[in-house]
């Protein structure tokens, strides 16, 4: 299929090295630059799917790019430009070795956890009497280790700064970063008629300074509700809509698949593949409150590719080598 691009293994000027993630591929160009591929690959129960979903890395890239840009009154990010709709040119950081996770409402993992009889997470209390899905009090920060291989762990702050994994001075920054991030990304999506339920930021740092890095407020790293209907879902004990990719995992449950070694990934026909493609484009519209333009993906990969080296050629010119 030329119209998605499900691995990219480009000989860019520079590059030191490329690295394969779930979704994305990352090239690390003269250790000083980031160049980030939004594939089209898709993920669910830590599975990559059999097939790539056109126009998904495009919305990724693009829902990541107008956050980027409407939090830089925050912090510092790492982005510098985007050469193609579905890749991100920017400054190389070095990676705290711990996500920020923050939650608005008790839902998903946090769920799991009070269901199961506790009552603090990453040693911040819970209260009692909580409904699945309802708001707290306060958002809530519950950190989680970045595991090379197998899940991240949650971890407590003390910990963090215990085992010196951030400096109890980096990390008091971390933590109001985190908070004006998402209280900002709370304000964006209460114009667009959603709730951002929970989210997560990863930050690095360069020069001593720190940069908000990676994606951000994207469905693939955070979780959204309709706003509409959300108080009623909550009183009768129903899930209130969602806006993430939840309809994949939900797809695949009703298809037998959870990710379980021995089970098999159900056919994603053209039309399942059809179907997922424009659910992705509708929350992109629904969260930026943009018409989403489609590119020419005829060929995207080798549109992609002669887009970076384009950019490449000038900008590494302009600014590296002089």
């Amino acid at each position: 299929m030329n119209d998605v691009i499900l691995r990219t293994d480009f000989d860019f000027e520079g590059v030191k090295n490329i690295y394969h993630g779930k979704v994305r591929d990352v090239y690390n160009i003269e250790d000083k630059y980031l160049l980030m591929i939004a594939t089209d690959r898709i993920s669910a129960f830590d599975v990559v799917l059999p097939k790539g979903i056109p126009y998904k890395g495009q919305v990724l890239s693009q829902i990541a790019d107008m956050f980027l840009d409407s939090t830089e009154d925050i912090v510092q990010n790492w982005k510098i430009a985007l050469p193609d709709p579905m890749a991100t040119f920017g400054i190389l950081c070095e990676p705290f070795k711990v996500e920020m996770v923050i939650r608005g409402y008790l839902t998903g993992h946090a769920w799991r956890e009070y269901k199961a009889g506790k009552r603090t997470l990453c040693g911040i209390p819970l209260p009692e009497g909580m409904k699945e899905n309802e708001k707290f009090p306060e958002p809530i920060i519950t950190p989680t280790t970045k595991a090379d291989e197998g899940h991240d762990e949650d971890i407590s702050r003390e910990e963090i700064i215990k085992q010196g994994l951030v400096s109890e001075e980096d990390y008091i920054k971390l933590e109001d970063y985190t908070r004006r991030l998402y209280q900002r990304g709370c304000e964006i999506a209460d114009k667009r008629g959603l709730i951002l339920v929970d989210t997560k930021y990863e930050f690095g740092k360069k020069n001593n300074e720190i940069f908000l890095i990676d994606e951000i407020h994207t469905p693939d790293s955070s979780r959204y509700f309709y706003k509409e209907g959300y108080e009623e879902c909550i009183k009768e004990g129903k899930q209130p809509k969602q806006l993430s990719k939840e309809f994949v995992r939900q797809w695949l449950l009703d298809n037998g698949f959870s990710g379980q070694e021995g089970q098999k990934i159900p056919e994603m026909t053209p039309e399942i593949v059809n179907n997922i493609s424009e659910r992705y484009i509708e929350l992109y519209e629904n969260i930026t409150g943009k018409e989403f333009i489609r590119t020419d993906i005829s060929n995207v990969l080798e549109r992609v590719e002669e887009n970076v080296k384009e950019f490449l050629n000038i900008y590494l010119e302009k600014y590296h080598f002089n």
